[in-house]
């Protein structure tokens, strides 16, 4: 059976097409960097790595690492536990963070148990209210200080724990309002109001984000860990995040008195 010109045609055209096809790859490749030699493009889309940031950049821009020791202050903020206990836990937490509440189901009352209410740990609690939570999470922590200022550190954490329990967080809040909790609590709502009010506590909140600031605080709730002093501050290793007690437990217990 013969095959006529123009079946005999069609391959040979499809050959040639192939054929210039593939040298215009390789000859518009050689001006791409990191091709021309084999390799593959350096870095990513988006050059920051940020989720959501695309600028167009192949390099991409190194971050500045956290470290894992540093030193940090405990301020003037609330105190849970012995003022003398060895070891010092800060943590810098956000009342409407959903991370922040699990760590307070999970891992805050194993940390209770076993050593803050055996003298071994005094917890600090200081804030830092992320801004795609506001404007609760600010309101509740103030909220909370006016509530240390009718009953001290004890109120204080009452009130922290009504929070933590009742918000629905992520910026929803709790369903009741924050004088509510604090008459569930038996304080003095209208001078509570009068607190709120007038913004008492705004400052010393942001001195709490500041602090966190230039302690590398990078999200909550963040945890240093260190051996009490007079000082004020103390020498800790950063631990990040709603992470196990398994976690956290072992770094306790490096700074425990032998």
């Amino acid at each position: 059976m013969l095959m006529s010109q123009n079946n005999i045609g069609t391959p040979v055209a499809i050959v040639i097409t192939g054929l210039m096809i593939s040298l215009g790859l390789y000859f518009g490749l050689q001006g791409v960097p990191g091709l021309s030699n084999g390799g593959a493009v350096a870095g990513v889309v988006g050059g920051t790595g940020s989720a959501g940031t695309d600028t167009g950049v192949a390099t991409p821009i190194p971050q500045p690492t956290q470290p894992s020791v540093t030193t940090i202050s405990v301020d003037d903020d609330p105190v849970l536990g012995d003022p003398n206990a060895p070891v010092t836990v800060i943590e810098f937490s956000d009342y409407e963070c959903p991370f922040c509440q699990r760590s307070y189901n999970d891992m805050l009352p194993l940390l209770k148990k076993e050593y803050i209410d055996t003298g071994l740990v005094k917890l600090v609690f200081r804030d830092f209210p992320l801004s795609f939570h506001e404007p609760k999470a600010t309101e509740e922590a103030i909220a909370a200080n006016c509530a240390r200022e009718q009953g001290g550190d004890a109120m204080y954490f009452k009130y922290h724990d009504a929070i933590f329990d009742k918000t629905l967080s992520n910026g929803a809040g709790p369903s009741e309002s924050l004088t509510q909790l604090a008459t569930d609590l038996g304080l003095d709502p209208g001078a509570f109001d009068a607190c709120l009010a007038n913004n008492d506590y705004a400052a010393e909140v942001q001195k709490d984000v500041a602090d966190g600031n230039a302690g590398f605080v990078g999200g909550t709730p963040t945890y240093y860990v260190g051996a009490s002093t007079d000082s004020g501050e103390i020498e800790a290793e950063i631990i990040v995040g709603a992470v196990p007690y398994t976690s956290i437990k072992p770094v306790i217990e490096s700074y425990l008195p032998r």
